[in-house]
């Protein structure tokens, strides 16, 4: 999972520019391998935390969620989410995220105050 927070400038053009994102993600996740290479190819700078290594903080969830429903950060296909047998339990959901990050769906991109979660291309060619 990836997350990606942006800092734009103002260009030549007189319109802000999308300078940095941040995304939560695996490095070995194809869809966070495309929103890498997504804002790359745009002369994005990508921040790029990997949820293997290092888990979401509350404040970093609690962002997220301004734009992305809970419900659709959870990936039900997910290892972790099958190995800790989710589907048959009742849990906290904001809960088990901050503690198991690999269930959530990737990549998640943040810019600004923005986030989306999975391949959202179309969201973020607006963005710029």
């Amino acid at each position: 999972m990836l997350i990606v927070f942006l800092v734009f400038f103002v260009g030549k053009n007189g319109k802000y520019e999308m300078k940095e994102v941040q995304i939560f993600g695996t490095p070995k996740c194809k869809e966070t391998q495309k929103a890498v290479r997504f804002f790359k190819e745009r002369n994005v700078k990508v921040h790029l935390i990997d949820l293997n290594e290092k888990k979401l903080s509350k404040g970093e969830l609690n962002n997220i969620l301004q734009s992305v429903k809970l419900d659709d950060l959870i990936d039900t296909e997910s290892k972790k989410y099958k190995e800790r047998q989710l589907a048959f339990k009742v849990y906290d959901k904001f809960e088990e995220i901050l503690e198991n990050p690999t269930i959530v769906l990737t990549p998640i991109v943040r810019y600004e105050r923005k986030a989306t979660v999975g391949n959202a291309q179309e969201t973020w060619k607006k963005w710029q």
